[in-house]
């Protein structure tokens, strides 16, 4: 009798040793008729802007990792939705998490992504907006940032000038809302790394004559002493034709010149060279930030499938929300607890290359070093508990 239980207990353990996994499914939603990807402004090539479908990274991650999921026995499937206004987002997710999506990857706007996110009872990866209200007053539980927020970029500049002494700052600001917002975190990082702020001018470019001097870039530099013109360009066009024509022989940072980015195309540390050619291989294009943000996505469902073969979606959540993550940026990568934000070092980029990287050497920090990038624990800016 002990023998037949014996063996009975032992076929039910090689049958759950044998049954099939999970498929981890995820939904990729992206906005009907995105304006970002309109034909004129990818000709342009705008350093910090999407170059391509945000498809393309999420794509590329679940390829490489084919390898990894098949010895695991994991599979990861995604199908991708397009939304044509907020409401049409949120019906697309609610329907998305109906039909078993464990996850859903978002590159949408700060509104559309609120209502998703408060729509769904699963992790939502944001892969195209860096709102920094969206980690912090508008912060929600399982929303989780691979692209680097509008203070990460900030602080990336703000160090990068601080080690180079360049400690006297022109701030040019454009005319958006856009603009106005983020000049604000352009300044916060300005103050908490101890640089000038020399003055703030607006530019603006205009066919009205009455306007001309706002887009003159000798007269918006003159009459100021300064190491540095930080220019916010959110639209980017004004920006681009600022280096070289400063009214002093002066860098430009910020959204022309040095720009801080989560991930360049010519990076060539860390095995980042063959991640950059695998993507152009596929997609036909240069790796953008936006890009390595869809990749990193993709890697964390996978990361989340290969930890938890089975499931259920709120162990694949938990391994999402607790796993690390490699980027190919040297250094082991996770979500923050206390707003959802991947931790990354920045990459500061001129256009040709990577020029340096942020954190900068020598920087300090009781915990993780990259928490220097972006909101900290302490400053308690979102204010849910995850």
């Amino acid at each position: 009798m002990t023998a037949r239980r014996w063996a009975a207990g032992a076929a039910l353990a090689l049958a759950a040793a044998a049954a099939p996994a999970a498929t981890l499914k995820a939904t990729l939603l992206l906005p009907a008729d995105d304006a970002r990807l309109e034909r004129t402004r990818l000709e342009r090539a705008f350093l910090g802007h999407p170059g391509g479908p945000a498809g393309d990274g999420l794509a590329l991650a679940i390829a490489d990792a084919q390898f990894e999921l098949d010895a695991a026995g994991a599979t990861v499937a995604v199908d991708t939705k397009e939304a044509a206004s907020r409401d049409a987002a949120r019906t697309a997710a609610a329907a998305a998490e109906k039909a078993g999506a464990a996850a859903l990857v978002v590159d949408l706007p700060s509104d559309w992504t609120l209502a998703v996110a408060d729509a769904v009872k699963i992790p939502v990866l944001n892969v195209g907006d860096a709102a920094d209200r969206l980690r912090g007053a508008d912060c929600r539980p399982r929303l989780y940032h691979l692209l680097p927020s509008e203070r990460m970029r900030a602080d990336a500049l703000a160090q990068t000038l601080v080690a180079r002494k360049w400690s006297q700052v022109l701030l040019l600001v454009g005319p958006s809302p856009e603009d106005r917002l983020r000049a604000a975190t352009a300044q916060a990082s300005i103050k908490r790394y101890g640089l000038k702020l020399v003055a703030e001018r607006p530019f603006k470019l205009s066919a009205d004559p009455r306007e001309r001097e706002l887009a003159n870039p000798l007269l918006l530099t003159g009459n100021a002493t300064y190491d540095a013109v930080w220019v916010v360009d959110s639209d980017g066009e004004f920006g681009r034709g600022l280096p070289y024509r400063t009214a002093l022989p002066r860098p430009v940072v910020g959204d022309a010149g040095l720009v801080a980015l989560a991930w360049h195309a010519q990076f060539e540390r860390y095995g980042a060279p063959q991640v950059s050619r695998r993507f152009a291989k596929a997609a036909k294009r240069p790796m953008t930030a936006q890009d390595w943000a869809a990749w990193m996505a993709g890697k964390a469902l996978v990361g989340a499938a290969v930890a938890v073969p089975k499931g259920p979606a709120a162990a694949w959540a938990k391994a999402l929300a607790t796993g690390t993550l490699d980027g190919s940026k040297g250094t082991a990568l996770s979500f923050r607890a206390w707003d959802g934000q991947l931790r990354q070092t920045m990459l500061l980029s001129d256009g040709q290359g990577v020029v340096a990287q942020a954190p900068i050497d020598g920087l300090l920090h009781p915990t993780n070093v990259l928490d220097t990038l972006g909101a900290d624990a302490p400053e308690k800016l979102c204010k849910l508990a995850r």
